[in-house]
């Protein structure tokens, strides 16, 4: 648990506007944002999301470590999010992944020769990152992924 930050200009658009002159109220991103987290498919027993000054704050309970990370990176990885204030439960703990913020020039198998010492294990980056991820070739500067720890 804790206070992520993160790129608020960067990630994936999801606060549109009514009309023009009018802005997105915080409820209203708070509902998208647990509409998507629910939409994504991640599992998240009794979800609370609020939504203040770019501040997500998260509540529930998830399964797993890599779920609960993955619902900080959803959050945080969306435009207009500068922090996620994560109050998640896990109900089995596992070690906890890096988190890795994307930089200009950044591949995931560039990411993986830095992190696992072999650039040809960018799968295992992916696949900690679907289904936020939808193609390997597809990150972006600012985005956050999860860096697992390596399997040995």
């Amino acid at each position: 648990m804790g206070l992520f930050d993160f790129v608020k200009d960067a990630g994936e658009k999801l606060f549109g506007r009514a009309k023009a002159d009018d802005a997105v109220t915080d409820q209203a991103k708070a509902e998208t944002l647990a509409q998507q987290i629910k939409a994504i498919g991640l599992q998240v027993e009794n979800l609370q999301v609020e939504f203040n000054d770019g501040v997500a704050r998260v509540r529930g309970t998830t399964p797993s470590q890599a779920e609960r990370e993955k619902v900080i990176l959803l959050l945080g990885n969306t435009q207009g999010v500068s922090q996620v204030d994560d109050q998640l439960a896990v109900k089995v703990p596992e070690p906890e992944a890096i988190l890795y913020t994307v930089k200009p020039g950044d591949s995931l198998s560039k990411i993986a020769k830095a992190h696992y010492g072999n650039a040809m294990k960018y799968p295992e980056i992916f696949e900690a990152n679907r289904p936020m991820l939808k193609d390997p070739d597809k990150i972006y500067p600012g985005q956050v992924l999860r860096i697992p720890p390596q399997n040995l």
